[in-house]
């Protein structure tokens, strides 16, 4: 069983930036891939950036912006966040799947002046 534990959201004004972290209760197989994902108000829950099979993706709103990493020893993916606009508010999600999927609870990053 992983759980997930996402942090590093809050309030910043536009083109400010944000690191957010999702550190595994567990240690995540190395096979398994993981991501962020966002959710605005009643929108569906978006996929933001991926990174698994030695391949990384992004959103097309976000490349340039966000760069997805991970750092197994510590169990941790992280998701860095530049140059941020109103439009990137919302609950930001971290997920990892293999054979299994895991959610975090999510974290709120609200970009405004």
């Amino acid at each position: 069983q992983v759980q997930l534990v996402e942090s590093g959201g809050g309030l910043v004004q536009p083109g400010g930036s944000l690191r957010l972290s999702c550190a595994a209760s567990g240690s995540i197989p190395t096979f398994y891939a993981v991501g962020w994902f966002r959710q605005a108000s009643e929108n569906q829950r978006d996929l933001v950036a991926t990174m698994g099979g030695g391949r990384t993706t992004y959103a097309d709103s976000v490349k340039g912006r966000f760069t997805i990493s991970r750092d197994n020893a510590k169990n941790t993916v992280y998701l860095q966040m530049n140059s941020l606009k109103p439009e990137d508010t919302a609950v930001y999600y971290c997920s990892t799947w293999g054979i299994k999927r895991y959610w975090g609870q999510g974290t709120q990053v609200t970009v405004s002046s």
